[in-house]
C-alpha cells in the first residue's frame, strides 16, 4: 500500500491505489467470511478501508465496481446448500475515533436535514465478535438458518443452529407469521478454552473464539456441533410480514420477551457525549466482558428514519461500528517474498518471527510495495525495513498484523538495505514502476504463469464464475499439464476439457488427486456455468477497475452483454481537453459511479485484438443471461434514467438519489439524450439548459413526490 497521503495522489496514482485495495481488501473478506482463516489484523483491515474510502471522497469518479466500500462479506462455500436472503444481510461502516462518531452523527442529521436543536436517539450495544446469523420463522417456527455469505447468499445451516439452546423453535402467538432474528453467533472465553483443551487432544485448536465459533458451526455432523458450546444474540431483523415496534430499541426489547437473548448493555443515548460516554464504560469494562466484542455499534433509533435513510451498497446509513484500539508487540523480520498478482503486480510479504499477540500467533504481513519497505511518505519518518530488523506490530483482531515502526537500536550490524527485484521471480521478465503508480508490475504479460494463472483463478472464483472443484491446485495443474487434452491456458479450454478429455488416452480419472467421482463432479459444474449472470461474467473477464461493483453498474445500466460490448467497441476516448469522444464514450461516462478511468479501461479491453478473440472464444462456450431489471418494476419511475440538479428543499441530494434507485430508476449525474426526466430545485443551471435543449421532462421537487406517491 502506498502511504502518500492521499491529498497529494494523482489521478492515476488514486486508480492504481484503488485498484490494488480492491483486490486485496476482496483477499481477505473471502479469507474471513468464507475459510474463517484471516490473514490480516482487524487494524490492518480497517487501515485499508479507511484508506479506499479517503481516497474515493477525493475522487468520487474513480469508485469502482468491485470497490470494498460497496461489497459485504463473499460468496458461500458452497459445502452446505444456499439461501437467498429475502432483506440483504449488510455490514456496517466503521468509526475509530470520537470525532469519526461526531462526523457520522452530522452526516445523518444533513442527510434527514434535521437541525442540531431537534432530538436525534441512538441506540449503543457491544458489537459482537462472532459469526452473523439469520433465522427465518415461518408460522412462527424456525424453519431456515442461514450465515451472511455474500450479503445476498449464505449457507443453509439450520441443522447446526438448531443444537444451540438459546435460539428457540417456536415463537409466542404475537409474532408475526413470517419474521426473520438476525444476530450474532459467539462462544465465551471460558468455554472457548475448555473446548481447546479437550481440543488438544486431537492435535488441532483454535485461534480465539471467534474461529472457534464458525468452525463448530460449520460442522457436516450437527452432532459435533451439538458438542460446542455456541450461544446466541438476538440484535436485529430482515424480512417481517408485519411491524415489529417503532424503534430499534423497543424491537429488540421484543425479542427477549419471545425467549431470544439480548445484550443487557445496550443503550439509548440521545446525545453525542451519551454515546462516547456509553463506548468508553463498555471500553473500560472490556476485561470483564465473558465474551469477545471489539467495539460498540451505534444505530438510529426511530425505525422510520432508519427506513428514510435507507442503504449505501454495503452498508445501512443509520448505523455504524465504533472499533476498539488495537494491540502492539515486537518481532523479528525473517524474510521478505514477492508475489505476483494477475495483473503482474508485485507484493511484498513479511515473514515473521512468531509471535503471540492478544492470544494468537501471527507469522506474516503484506508490505504493500517498495516504497512502505523503504519509509517513504510513512509515519516511520523515513526508516527502512531490512531483514533481520525487530519491528513493531499491531493487531485488533485476528492474525496478520500492521508493521508499526522498527526498532532501530536493535537493527543487526550486519543488516542491508532490501533492494526490491527489478526482475519478475516468476518468469524473468522485466518489472517496472510507472511514473505516479506505487506498484511495481511484471511486464511478462501473457508469458508470465503467474499472471496467467492468477488470471484463470481470478475467472474461477466465487464472485466469478464460481466452478466448484476448480481452486488453486487444479487451476495449476491444468495450466502446468503438457498434456493437450488437459490443458486449460483460457478460460474458453476449461469449457472444452470435457470434449478433448472424450477422445484422450490420458483420462483425468487417472491422475493422482483426482478420480471418477471427482472428475464426474467438476464436468457437471463446469456444464452449470455454461449459463452465467451477466455481472459475474463481466467481472470474471478481469478488465481492470471493473470489479464486482462495477459489473454490476454495467450490467444494471445495459441489460444484456451484447449491448454493452456493442457500445463498449463504438466507444472512441477524447484526444484532448476540447474533445469530449464520441457519443458511445459519453454514455459509459454517464453511468453513475462510473468515470473516465473505467470507462477508458473497458474501451481499452475491448479494442485489443486478443481481447476479442479470447472472448469470442469464451462466447462459443458459455451465454451471459440477461439481467432482470431491479428495483419497484411497478414504480413509474422503474427503468428510467434520472438526473437531479440545483438546490432540492425537502430532502437532501443524497436522499433523492437514494429514493430514485430505490424505486428502480437509473441515477445520472449529467445530462444526455438518453435522460427521461430531469428533477431541477432552485438554482438549476446548464443541466436544467440541456435538458430544455434536448426537449427532455423537466419536473421539480413536489411533482416528483407527486409521481412516486409519496408525501
Amino acid at each position: 500500500m502506498s502511504d502518500k497521503p492521499v491529498d497529494l495522489l494523482t489521478e492515476s496514482e488514486a486508480a492504481a491505489e484503488l485498484e490494488r485495495l480492491a483486490k486485496e481488501i476482496a483477499d481477505h473478506d473471502r479469507r474471513y467470511y468464507s475459510e474463517d482463516a484471516p490473514t490480516v489484523s482487524d487494524a490492518d483491515y480497517d487501515a485499508l478501508r479507511i484508506r479506499n474510502a479517503e481516497i474515493e471522497a477525493r475522487f468520487p469518479e474513480l469508485v469502482r465496481e468491485d470497490s470494498p466500500s460497496l461489497k459485504v462479506g463473499t460468496t458461500p462455500s458452497g459445502v452446505f446448500g444456499k439461501v437467498v436472503h429475502a432483506v440483504p444481510m449488510l455490514s456496517l461502516d466503521n468509526t475509530f475515533s470520537d470525532e469519526d462518531v461526531r462526523d457520522f452523527v452530522t452526516s445523518v442529521r444533513r442527510f434527514l436535514a434535521l437541525p442540531a436543536d431537534r432530538e436525534l436517539v441512538f441506540t449503543a450495544e457491544p458489537k459482537i465478535d462472532g459469526l452473523s446469523m439469520s433465522l427465518r420463522y415461518e408460522n412462527r417456527r424456525l424453519v431456515t438458518a442461514a450465515t451472511r455469505g455474500d450479503g445476498t447468499t449464505g449457507e443453509n445451516v439450520t441443522a447446526n443452529i438448531r443444537t444451540i439452546a438459546e435460539i428457540p423453535e417456536t415463537l409466542p402467538a404475537d409474532a408475526p407469521d413470517v419474521v426473520e432474528v438476525r444476530g450474532e453467533v459467539y462462544m465465551r472465553r471460558d468455554d472457548f478454552f475448555e473446548l481447546n483443551q479437550r481440543m488438544a487432544e486431537t492435535g488441532r485448536v483454535f485461534a480465539n473464539p471467534r474461529n472457534s465459533a464458525a468452525g463448530s458451526l460449520r460442522q457436516l455432523d450437527p452432532e459435533v456441533t451439538r458438542q460446542r458450546p455456541l450461544r446466541f444474540f438476538a440484535y436485529a431483523w430482515g424480512d417481517a410480514s408485519a411491524p415489529l415496534g417503532e424503534t430499534q430499541y423497543e424491537v429488540v426489547k421484543r425479542f427477549g420477551d419471545w425467549g431470544f437473548r439480548v445484550n443487557e448493555l445496550m443503550a439509548r443515548c440521545d446525545t453525542v457525549e451519551a454515546m462516547l460516554a456509553h463506548y468508553h464504560r463498555i471500553e473500560a469494562g472490556r476485561a470483564e466482558i465473558p465474551y469477545d466484542i471489539d467495539g460498540v455499534v451505534y444505530k438510529v433509533d426511530r425505525l422510520d428514519l432508519q427506513e428514510r435513510l435507507g442503504f449505501r451498497s454495503r452498508s445501512p446509513r443509520w448505523a455504524t461500528a465504533h472499533k476498539f484500539a488495537a494491540e502492539k508487540a515486537m518481532t523479528v523480520l525473517n524474510g521478505i517474498d514477492i508475489q505476483v498478482g494477475r495483473t503482474g503486480a508485485m507484493t511484498p510479504v513479511a515473514r515473521l518471527e512468531p509471535v503471540t499477540v492478544g492470544g494468537v500467533v501471527v507469522t506474516n504481513a503484506t508490505l504493500h510495495n517498495e516504497d512502505y519497505i523503504r519509509g517513504i511518505g510513512t509515519a516511520r519518518e523515513g526508516r527502512d525495513i531490512r531483514v533481520g530488523d525487530t519491528v513493531v506490530i499491531q493487531r485488533a483482531g485476528d492474525v496478520i498484523p500492521q508493521i508499526l515502526d522498527v526498532v532501530m537500536e536493535k537493527r543487526p550490524a550486519d543488516a542491508v538495505r532490501y533492494e526490491f527485484p527489478h526482475t519478475c521471480p516468476a518468469c524473468g521478465s522485466h518489472a517496472v514502476r510507472e511514473e505516479g503508480e506505487a506498484v511495481r508490475r511484471c511486464t511478462g504479460g501473457l508469458i508470465c504463469p503467474a499472471q496467467a494463472v492468477e488470471r484463470l483463478r481470478h475467472f474461477v472464483s466465487r464472485n466469478a464464475f464460481d466452478i466448484e472443484g476448480l481452486g488453486e491446485k487444479q487451476i495449476e495443474f491444468f495450466f502446468q499439464s503438457d498434456d493437450p487434452s488437459l490443458q486449460v491456458r483460457s478460460p474458453a479450454h476449461i469449457f472444452t476439457l470435457k470434449e478433448r478429455q472424450r477422445d484422450s488416452l490420458t483420462k483425468l480419472e487417472n491422475v493422482d488427486g483426482f478420480g471418477a467421482v471427482s472428475v464426474k463432479k467438476l464436468f457437471a459444474a463446469i456444464d452449470d456455468r455454461r449459463r452465467v449472470e451477466f455481472s459475474r461474467f463481466l467481472f470474471a473477464l478481469g478488465i481492470r477497475h471493473v470489479g464486482e461493483t462495477n459489473a454490476k453498474r454495467f450490467a444494471r445500466h445495459f441489460l444484456s452483454f451484447e449491448a454493452f460490448r456493442k457500445l463498449a467497441e463504438e466507444a472512441v476516448m477524447p484526444e484532448g481537453k476540447g474533445d469530449p469522444g464520441n457519443a458511445a464514450w459519453q454514455e459509459l461516462n454517464n453511468i453513475n459511479g462510473i468515470g473516465s478511468i473505467v470507462a477508458g479501461a473497458v474501451v481499452e479491453f475491448f479494442g485489443e485484438d486478443h481481447n476479442r478473440q479470447v472472448l469470442d472464444a469464451l462466447l462459443a462456450q458459455v451465454t451471459p443471461l440477461d439481467e432482470e431489471p431491479v428495483g419497484t418494476t411497478d414504480s413509474p419511475v422503474a427503468g428510467k434514467t434520472v438526473v437531479f440538479t440545483g438546490a432540492l428543499e425537502k430532502m437532501s441530494r443524497d436522499e433523492a438519489k437514494a429514493m430514485a434507485e430505490k424505486l428502480g430508476a437509473k441515477v445520472a449525474g449529467s445530462v444526455s439524450k438518453k435522460t427521461d426526466l430531469v428533477v431541477a430545485g432552485p438554482g438549476a443551471g446548464s443541466k436544467l439548459k440541456q435538458a430544455t435543449e434536448l426537449g427532455i421532462e423537466v419536473i421539480d421537487e413536489d411533482a416528483w413526490f407527486a409521481r412516486v406517491g409519496r408525501q
